[in-house]
């Protein structure tokens, strides 16, 4: 049976606001393997940590988290 993967942009968001996996982890409550685990695509999050996770990046969730694979920077898909 496939597992449902869920794709995000976590690493993106915190590289462009510097902010380390443990702050994150600490601002989310969670243990900051957590952040490395969901990063890369190895824990799906809860509805509720996807949600707090584009809160605390100021975003909709949808532009975090993705059940399709995200297009690469500098890609030219319109």
């Amino acid at each position: 049976m496939p597992t449902e993967v869920i794709f995000n942009r976590i690493a993106m968001l915190r590289a462009e606001r510097g902010i380390s996996r443990r702050e994150l982890a600490e601002a989310l409550g969670v243990h900051y393997q957590t952040i490395g685990y969901l990063e890369r695509g190895e824990y799906s999050p809860s509805l509720h940590l996807a949600l707090r996770v584009s809160q605390y990046f100021e975003v909709p969730v949808e532009v975090v988290f993705s059940t399709d694979p995200f297009p690469r920077i500098g890609s030219e898909t319109a």
